[in-house]
């Protein structure tokens, strides 16, 4: 899978919803901004959380958003691989195939 170019498509959908249904965007946007804000949890802990979540629920557009915003937040590969670790703890064999996923996206997008 071609991360950056999955992650442009989503991105350009999300955008186009956002113009189209611009209160639910926006009531979306300040969740998401209010929820990953540094706190107790630092915001990287919170997006590995959410990548954790992202690949037990099977979201592949939640993997590369997440993985893209730990990239951001300064997650390495091994927070990455333990985050996969917990998932499949949480999600068994499913969520392994999509950790893998969430590895191939941060190596793709990490260089």
């Amino acid at each position: 899978m071609d991360w950056k170019a999955e992650l442009a498509s989503i991105k350009t959908g999300m955008g186009d919803f956002a113009s189209r249904q611009a209160a639910t965007q926006k009531g979306f946007s300040a969740l998401h901004g209010a929820s990953l804000a540094e706190g107790v949890l630092s915001t990287k802990q919170k997006e590995l959380i959410s990548l954790a979540i992202g690949i037990a629920r099977q979201c592949s557009y939640c993997i590369g958003l997440h993985v893209q915003a730990c990239i951001a937040a300064g997650a390495t590969r091994a927070e990455i691989e333990e985050t996969v670790n917990v998932s499949v703890l949480m999600g068994g064999g499913p969520s392994l195939m999509y950790g893998l996923k969430a590895l191939e996206a941060f190596d793709q997008l990490a260089a």
